[in-house]
C-alpha cells in the first residue's frame, strides 16, 4: 500500500529495470536526467497526472491536490533548474538548489583526506602484495 498518498499501486516483477533517462518536469518543463532502477510496474488513476516526461513518455504521478509527487527517477534533484522548480512547487519560493557538483567534489576530497590521515596505505599495499599469488 505504501503511504497511500497517490491513487496507484505497484506490482513487483522478477525483472529489474535499469536505464538512464532524460526529460523534463511535467508542470514546469525544467530539464531532468538521472536513472531508473526498480523491479515493479505501477498502475492507477494517479498516473494520468504525470510528474515527468522521460524520453518522450509520461512518468510518475502527482496527486489530485498537487501536493504529492512520485517517480522512479534517481537524480531528480541534481540539476539546479529542476531542483529550484521543485522547491518552488513545494512552497519554498526563495530557496535555491545547492551546487551538487561542487558538493560532490568536496565530499570526495573530504573522504580522500580522511583516508590519507587515518589509513596506513603503505601497509595496506604491502599486505595486498603478499596476498596476491605470483
Amino acid at each position: 500500500m505504501g503511504l497511500g498518498w497517490l491513487d496507484m499501486q505497484t506490482t513487483l516483477t522478477p525483472h529489474k529495470q535499469l536505464r538512464n533517462v532524460v526529460g523534463k518536469l511535467a508542470q514546469s518543463e525544467e530539464p531532468v536526467s538521472g536513472y531508473e532502477i526498480h523491479a515493479g510496474v505501477s498502475e492507477g488513476p494517479a498516473l494520468a497526472c504525470p510528474a515527468l516526461v522521460l524520453d518522450g513518455q509520461p512518468d510518475g504521478a502527482r496527486s489530485e491536490d498537487d501536493q504529492v509527487l512520485g517517480t522512479y527517477l534517481h537524480g531528480i534533484f541534481d540539476g539546479a533548474a529542476a531542483c529550484n522548480a521543485l522547491l518552488a512547487w513545494a512552497g519554498l519560493v526563495d530557496a535555491r538548489s545547492p551546487d551538487m557538483r561542487t558538493l560532490r567534489e568536496a565530499s570526495i576530497d573530504r573522504l580522500a583526506d580522511s583516508v590519507a590521515q587515518n589509513l596506513d596505505t603503505a601497509k595496506l599495499l604491502q599486505i595486498l602484495e603478499h596476498s596476491i599469488p605470483s
